[in-house]
């Protein structure tokens, strides 16, 4: 029923912000279209906090980033034009296709303090619409579909599961869920898709009679059905079809490493336009990165 358990690994982001980084590994590079994913927190900020924790603006091609946080806030600007406080069980999906920046910033902790945690993930875009025109979509936790049932509450991020379709635009099948667990509730996991997955941001839970605390990724079989709450849990659910070979360089997505090589480079010359609030502070293009890695899906 798991073909393979992921363990988070540390990774510091600059300033001291650290993430637990899920995907890629070697052995799993995507699941379905998902190709990263990392886990935010659980933080506690400050007041007053340094701006080196804030993430500077940034590029990506190729790609859609979703972001969903259970609880804190995160200031999103893109080269859009797009502000937008993000809070939890809201989704910011922001296309990126054939090129967007953004930043993601902590001003309510700068001001007041706050409680950080949440998911980022990338949704690889399929191969013929790689270059599609980059857009930006924010849906209020009041415009995601939710259910309640046998001590699971529920929430649709994206994509299509459990009879029911997120208003967020996506570029090929996958479903995204958060499942807030209580203690003893079983909860389906969704069907009909080649590759899924668990996360289990907080708690424990019992597949196959094994139990798995915070922090891990389950990749399941084909024969996967269910999922049982040791403790109260949050649950991320994913998956979908595949979207074939991808490469990824830095922030960058694409089936191409040409691409990856220009996208490179246009960043390094400053030819991709950044937000206009963020005073033109921005991420350089690291020194000595490591060759474009392929992703398999």
């Amino acid at each position: 029923m798991i073909e393979m358990v992921i363990e988070q690994r540390r990774r510091d982001l600059g300033g001291g912000f650290e993430v637990g980084r899920v995907l890629p590994i070697a052995k799993q590079r995507m699941v379905g279209p998902f190709i990263f994913f990392d886990h935010m927190g659980p933080l506690d900020l400050a007041p007053g906090i340094d701006q080196s924790l804030d993430v500077r603006a940034h590029p990506h091609i190729g790609l859609a980033t979703v972001t969903y946080l259970f609880s804190g806030e995160v200031m999103h600007r893109d080269s859009l034009g797009y502000e937008q406080a993000i809070r939890p069980q809201e989704v910011n999906w922001m296309t990126a296709g054939s090129g967007i920046t953004h930043s993601e910033r902590f001003e309510r902790a700068r001001m007041q303090g706050d409680h950080l945690h949440g998911i980022q993930a990338w949704v690889a875009l399929p191969t013929e619409l790689e270059e599609i025109a980059p857009s930006f979509s924010h849906r209020s936790g009041s415009e995601l579909p939710k259910w309640n049932e046998d001590g699971v509450n529920g929430q649709l991020i994206a994509g299509s599961a459990y009879g029911l379709t997120a208003g967020v635009e996506t570029y090929s099948p996958l479903f995204y869920a958060h499942l807030d667990m209580m203690p003893g509730a079983t909860a389906e996991i969704p069907s009909g898709h080649r590759e899924r997955a668990i996360y289990i941001a907080s708690g424990a839970v019992e597949l196959d009679g094994t139990r798995y605390e915070r922090g891990r990724m389950l990749v399941l079989g084909a024969n996967a059905s269910s999922v049982r709450a040791l403790e109260r849990a949050a649950v991320m659910v994913l998956g979908g079809e595949p979207v074939g070979e991808r490469f990824l360089y830095w922030n960058f997505v694409s089936s191409s490493k040409d691409r990856l090589a220009q996208a490179a480079s246009d960043w390094k010359a400053g030819r991709m336009k950044l937000p206009d609030a963020d005073d033109a502070e921005f991420i350089p293009l690291p020194d000595e990165p490591k060759p474009p890695a392929p992703a398999m899906s």
